[in-house]
Parts: structure tokens; sequence; C-alpha cells
């Protein structure tokens, strides 16, 4: 029998986060409300003795100063509705998750995986306000209808039925089926129809290479061999069409580009403009840097981050990226998981990895006191703005990593789809010493015969389909699943038990499971020995009936992967369980040739490595160029330039932006010396924030950055390169040194 533990604040505790409420209701959507409370619900799915369920309450749930509790006895009194508010069937329940593991340490046992604390909110709400009005308040205030479900129940109806004891229950089909798709009978439109069914944003031209993949006699024969027949598995059609989505491949910037500029009338064939300009023009300053001797570029372009010399013993690690369509559907979570997820691309690069040191951030957002209609499935920009900042905000606070430096931009082009840009650097020794043998950190060594290690949280249908979902547009039917929630402080423990091992020198090589999971993971390390063969029946689950192509494309956090030699899997085996982090040996790398997959020694699986990796079709681009032609501005000249020197200062672009960034802890780790404000009373913003990496040393790094979006309704190449000028610029005028 489930049981329910209620918290409240007590009847003459204020109730901030109810307060909160009702001032938003107000002010975004103009209704008034007499009052809001919360009550905080904790769900247990399973039977215990009316004495412990006491205890529990009072015990973990409530602060008995503030706070009061019941069990299975609902505390809402004086209310119109109530709104309760919980996570949908398979979305990650984080505080839910935490709730499960205080009881296991409470009732000092471990508990099954079927046995679940569920978290939800309710919102007791008072006011003369209709049904429909409260639905609206749910929608757009309290939560996001893509990953919660709304209980409303009036006053009346509550006092009939009550609310019950709702569960979101993953019902997964223990039927596990392998599907098999024969391509080459479907039409051009049955294949469209296929790829917006499963969400695979493939085209035309990418479906027909797969199809002459599978005609091909020498891929059948292979396929034969290990019992597979000519047809694609669901598992091989999902895998390609994540490892091949914009967001993997970055299709648009490899795209063969047949530019026209209509103001020479001159025409050109751009092969790649990632390849052309971002790539050479590195590669370029590298060989200048390696003729002058000073070459500090270690690694880049093909590992989570890049690699720079730091000083003779210490190399900087960097990586930045949006995480735009994820904030867009759920903005919190979406946050959350950006600077987590990046905070494990400097974790995974090189060969043991790099120890976070600092976080950015930039958001561009819509405006957030929008008043008008909003498109369909759009959130309005301030529930955005909020998620957005609050997500981020918990992910760096609650990994004790510092935020040092960002921006915020709005502008009403942003009120589809903001641009979250999330961004973490890290410190690695240059090399590390095992057995008098010197290892250099910035390489990968995996060789045939090495172990593929899974480590961190479980694989659930939280994730699936996030890569290719963010490759094309959003619409109504963007899937739940799309959606994933970082949890900071199961990360931070994984992270930590991975900087004790790879001190031992058990770690030959690291990389962090992001977009697509282990299918981009455990597919990409597997290209430096050429093949690898995964058991997904291995991988453990937050619950049952997951099917195997689902498995290997989820994108659940809080997970690495490793490559360890056969001779330290039980060492770290033995590691990982005094640590209380969850491990699992997958499979072994190859040099086959081959991606081989099975599940309970079936094969699910069997793609060539090289058409993986090399087989996506190049995107072909027609694009023209005019320049735009501005009138210019011609106005009245006001009457108060006061008056219009104080709007301005108040305008969002310029006004002050304390109150979103003090809550960012920038002390953590206790390195920061330049901090994001500066001045006699720490109230002016600084131009860059500067950090000390080693303590004990006089050498630091400046973290700076330029950003005018606007520039570009001019010349998008002169606001690239003024962005540019301005990081250079706020660096400097910090006090840095610029390279030579």
């Amino acid at each position: 029998m489930p049981h329910r533990i209620e918290v409240s604040l007590k009847n003459k505790v204020k109730d901030p986060r109810g307060e909160s409420i009702k001032k938003r209701v107000k002010n975004e959507l103009n209704i008034e409300l007499e009052s809001v409370r919360t009550t905080n619900v904790y769900t247990i799915n399973f039977s215990l003795k009316q004495d412990i369920l006491e205890n529990i309450g009072k015990e973990l749930f409530t602060d008995k100063v503030i706070e009061t509790f019941s069990v299975d006895n609902p505390l809402a009194k004086d209310f119109d509705y109530i709104v309760e508010k919980g996570f949908k069937p398979g979305v990650t329940d984080n505080i839910g998750r935490t709730a499960k593991k205080n009881l296991e340490f409470f009732l000092d046992k471990k508990l099954k995986d079927t046995q679940k604390v569920f978290y939800s909110i309710q919102y007791h709400i008072k006011g003369d306000i209709s049904k429909n009005q409260v639905k609206k308040i749910a929608e757009r205030i309290l939560g996001n209808k893509l990953i919660e479900n709304f209980i409303i129940v009036s006053k009346e109806e509550y006092g009939k039925n009550g609310i019950g004891i709702p569960l979101p229950v993953v019902n997964g089909n223990p039927d596990i089926k392998v599907k098999e798709f024969d391509l080459e009978k479907y039409t051009d439109k049955e294949l469209m129809s296929l790829s917006k069914e499963r969400c695979l944003v493939l085209n035309k031209q990418e479906f027909d290479a797969i199809k002459d993949y599978y005609k091909n006699p020498e891929v059948t024969k292979a396929r034969k061999k290990i019992g597979l027949s000519g047809k694609a598995t669901a598992v091989e059609i999902e895998c390609l069409a994540q490892t091949w989505s914009e967001h993997c491949k970055h299709k648009e910037f490899n795209a063969l580009v047949k530019y026209k500029d209509l103001e020479t009338n001159s025409s050109e064939e751009i092969d790649s403009l990632f390849k052309t300009y971002i790539k050479a023009s590195t590669e370029k300053i590298k060989e200048f840097l390696k003729e002058n001797d000073s070459d500090y570029l270690i690694k880049v372009f093909n590992d989570n981050a890049g690699i720079v010399r730091y000083d003779d013993e210490t190399n900087f690690v960097f990586k930045v990226e949006t995480h735009n369509s994820p904030s867009a559907l759920d903005p919190y979570g979406g946050a959350i998981t950006g600077i987590v997820g990046v905070n494990r691309d400097p974790a995974g690069t090189g060969k043991f990895g790099a120890k976070p040191l600092f976080n950015t951030d930039i958001f561009c957002f819509g405006d957030p006191f929008f008043k008008g209609e909003l498109p369909p499935e759009t959130l309005h920009p301030m529930q955005i703005f909020e998620g957005v900042h609050r997500g981020v905000k918990d992910g760096g606070n609650q990994s004790g990593i510092p935020t040092l430096n960002g921006s915020l931009f709005f502008d009403k082009r942003y009120m589809g789809k903001p641009l979250v840009y999330c961004g973490t650097a890290g410190l690695m020794p240059s090399s590390i010493s095992i057995d008098s043998t010197e290892l250099d950190s910035a390489k990968k060594d995996i060789s045939p015969g090495d172990i593929a290690i899974m480590v961190g949280g479980r694989v659930g249908k939280d994730g699936i389909h996030g890569a290719t979902m963010s490759s094309e547009e959003r619409h109504e039917e963007t899937p739940v699943t799309a959606v994933q929630i970082g949890d900071a402080i199961t990360q931070k423990i994984m992270l930590d038990f991975i900087w004790e091992i790879k001190e031992k020198g058990w770690i030959k090589a690291i990389t962090d499971n992001g977009a697509g999971g282990i299918s981009s993971s455990f597919g990409e390390l597997a290209m430096i020995t050429n093949g690898i063969k995964l058991h997904l029946d291995k991988v453990p689950l937050k619950y049952h009936g997951l099917q195997p192509w689902e498995i290997f494309i989820s994108e659940s956090q809080e997970r690495m992967s490793l490559v360890v030699s056969p001779e330290n899997v039980e060492n770290i085996k033995n590691y990982a369980q005094k640590r209380d982090v969850e491990l699992s040996v997958l499979g072994e790398f190859t040099d086959s040739g081959y991606l081989e997959l099975y599940y309970k020694e079936k094969p699910v699986g069997y793609l060539d490595m090289e058409f993986l990796h090399e087989g996506v079709p190049q995107k072909t681009i027609e694009a023209e160029w005019k320049k735009p032609r501005h009138k210019n501005p011609d106005f009245k000249e006001p009457d108060s330039c006061l008056n219009e020197l104080k709007n301005l200062l108040g305008s969002l672009n310029i006004c002050s932006k304390e109150y979103i960034v003090r809550p960012y802890d920038h002390e953590v780790k206790g390195g920061t010396v330049v901090k994001p404000f500066t001045g006699i009373k720490n109230d002016g913003p600084s131009d860059a924030s500067v950090i000390a990496p080693k303590i004990g040393s006089y050498q630091g790094l400046a973290v700076g950055h330029g950003i005018c979006p606007r520039y570009s309704d001019i010349d998008a190449y002169h606001m690239s390169a003024c962005a540019f000028d301005e990081m250079v610029r706020n660096i400097v005028a910090t006090g840095a040194k610029v390279p030579d």
C-alpha cells in the first residue's frame, strides 16, 4: 500500500514560495489572488508501519521549528483550488531520488529498484477565480506541461474525492523486441513518416545512403555471419540518426556552400565553413606559433574540449556549448543539464580528464515583460529566463564550481528559442608518472581487448532523442523523453571517484556520456581501435522495460565512459563499491572494424565503423548575400536628455544584473582574485574575472567575453570581429597579457 507524507509551513509562518507565485500571477497574468500556500508531498510506493512513517516524516522530511507534517492525512485546509504538480513517468525526479537515498540510510537497508519515493508539490490557491484561470496559472507559472502533470481540484471536488495517490510509474513493455526495417520497401513518403514518427530527423539523401549500405553484398554477408538479416534493426537506425544528427555532425557548418555575392555578382563554392574558416585559421595560427617556438596549442578539434598549455606542468582545458532546444522545452532541466553536461566535457578530455576550475554562461532571451499572445507550445520569456538562471545556478553551486563570467541579453527574436551558452574550464597535469613511466594526459590510449566501463547514474527514457530533437525546429509533437534533468550532486560523487582512481593509473581513456549516451561515447572511443563489442543488457536501468535501442541512445545524465585494462577491472569495481558509485562492465574494444551490439547474447546491431562515422552525405546549401541597407535614424530632439538617459540606463540590456549574478557562487574553491563585481562597494561589473588556479602561484587566468548580436543586422562579419575584440579588451583592461 502506498503512503503520502505531506509537509507544510506552520500556519503563522510566511510562505515565500507561495508569495512569489502570487506576485508572478499578478505581474504576468494580471490575475489577483488572495493567497498561495505550498505543501511538499513525498509519496512512498510500498508499505511501511505507521510508527516508521511517523518517524520518517518527523526526522527526515520536516524542519520541526517552522514546519508540520502528516502521514496519509491531507494538510490542505483554507483554499479554493488545489494544484498538485509532479513529474510525468520517466522524467528524472532528483528530490524523490534523494529522498529514497535518505530513506535507505534511515532504514539501514537497500531498497529494491521497484521501491521508490516520488516528490510533488501542492499549491493551495485562494481567490475569486475560475478553473480555467487556475489551469492557465499551472501551465504558465507553476510548471511545464511537457515534463510535469497537474492535478487541479476545487474545494468542492476535493471534499468529495480528495486527490488520491498519483504514482508516476513507467509502464515499460516487458516484451523486448528487436524491430527490423526493410528500408528498400519504403517509399520516400513512408521514409519521411518513419523519420517523423521516431524523431530521427533524417532526410531523403541520408536514407538513400543507409539503403545503399544495407544493399551492399559484403555487408549482408558479414551480418549473416553473426546472425543478423540484411534488414536494418531499430538499434542501428537510431544509432545512425543520432550519430548523423546536426547536433553531433554539424552538417550546416560542414555543408558544401554554393555562395553568391549579389553586390559583386561573384560566385564561389565553400567546402565546409568549419574546415575553411574555423579549423583552417586555427591550424594557420598553430603553424605560426610552431615557427616561433611558442606553440601552446596541445589538442584542438578532436576531443571533448580544447587543451592548451598553462605552464610547464599543467594544461588548461576549456569547452563552451549551447543548450538552447532543451532550455526552450524545460528551462530549469535544460539549463542544469547544460551546465553539469559541460562540466563533464573537460572531465572527459584526454586520458584521465581535467578537474573543473570555473564556469561561464551567456544567456539571450525574449522580452521577460512581454504581454502579447504567445505562439503555440512556447513558454513565456520570463518563465524561460527564471528557469534557466535557476538551473545554471543550482548546477554550478551544487557542484562546487565557481561561476566567474557571463552575460545576459534581451531581444524579441529570442522569443521562440533562447540562446543558452554554458562553459567550463579545467586543469589537468601535462603528464602523470605511473610506475616510473610518464603518461601524456592529453592522449587517449586504447588497445583491442581493453574493457569498456560505464560509471554514474542509471539509464531511463529521459534524454532519448535529445541529439536529434535539438537538430530540428521545435513543434508541438516534440517528445517528452527528449528532456533530461541533471543532478549535480550525483555527478560530483562520480567525478570525485574518478579523480581518485586516475591517480592510480587505472584509466587508459575517458569520455563523457552526453548527446547520444553510450552510442556516442563508446562509438567515438571505438574509432581509436576501429571496433567495439557491447552488451546492452549489462547497462543498469532506472526501471524495467527499456528496449535495446532506448538503452543505447538514452542521454540520462551523470554518466562517464572509461577504458581500462582487464587486470584493473576488479580494482576499480572495489573502489566504486567503497564510494557508492554504480559501475558496469559493458564490453570490450576490438579491431574488427565494426560496432557490435548484443542483448542477452543475441545480436541487435552490427555497423561498419567507417560508415557510421564518415558515411553521412554532405549537405549542399545555396546562399546569397546582399548588403543590408538601413535608413539613418531621424528623430526629434528630446525635451529632456536626463529623462532619456534614465530610460536608457534602465533598459534591459544596460540596467544592473546584480540580482541575477549574486546568487552564483564565485568564491567556492577560494581562488577567485577579481570577482564579477568590483569598485569601492563591489557593485560595479568587472571587465573580466581573474582566478588563481594553483595555490601558492602568482600566475592567474583572466576570464572575459564579448557579445553584440544586434550588430549582425548591419554586418555579421564585423559583429563577430567586434565581439572578439571586446573580449580581448576586457581581458587586457583587467591586467592580463594576451599572447604575442
